[in-house]
């Protein structure tokens, strides 16, 4: 089973790589926006692409990450719920022109984002709770999730705080599996081989 876990923290990974593409587009997308341009057309369309591939992935390696491990329960839950939280941020951005409530610049926004986001990625300490180097790769992913908040400061819409988001948990994804690689850390999932110590007796021996 850690191989299902494997392939989901991949295309996690993978998922994230493609919001970091959809951000880009989105900056070259309201940098030559014309109503009546094809560019403008042609880069809403690939937007949508990359985003939908990216959902795609992300959902569907959320799945195999939650089917692999046992318990964990609080992440399990909160990653479907950022995923959600992500969805409905990046459709809001690409259409914040037709869309006169959604404040694309507003700093409170980009706190609540950085904040939520840095909770959901707390979660996966959850992985392995006493080893310290998962502790600091999830510390320092969310100390750039936080950075996302200095988007605003700059002036900058929301898609850069989605942006550094995604970036941060690429890395995430991407540590996770090195120190599942290099045996660092020991996620326990279905289908594992209970591990039973052998003792041995040099008295029965005898």
């Amino acid at each position: 089973m850690h191989e299902r876990l494997n392939n989901g923290l991949k295309y996690c990974m993978i998922a994230n790589l493609l919001f970091v593409g959809f951000c880009i587009i989105c900056l070259i997308f309201y940098v030559t926006y014309n109503a009546d341009s094809v560019l403008s057309n042609t880069l809403e369309f690939m937007a949508y692409t990359v985003e939908f591939s990216g959902f795609a992935l992300f959902i569907w390696g959320c799945w195999l990450m939650a089917t692999a491990m046992r318990a964990r329960r609080l992440l399990k839950i909160c990653l479907p719920l950022y995923i959600v939280l992500e969805g409905a941020m990046m459709i809001l951005e690409l259409n914040s022109y037709r869309i006169s409530a959604y404040k694309p610049y507003s700093l409170l926004l980009a706190i609540v984002h950085s904040v939520l986001s840095g909770l959901v990625c707390l979660t996966f300490v959850q992985l392995d709770t006493d080893k310290k180097k998962l502790e600091a790769s999830v510390l320092i992913c969310i100390a750039i999730m936080f950075a996302g908040m200095l988007g605003n400061i700059l002036g900058l819409r929301i898609y850069f705080s989605i942006m550094i988001n995604a970036i941060a948990y690429s890395l995430l994804f991407f540590l996770i599996l090195r120190l599942i690689k290099r045996e660092d850390i020991e996620v326990d999932c279905h289908g594992d081989k209970a591990r039973v110590a052998e003792y041995k007796s040099t008295f029965v021996d005898e």
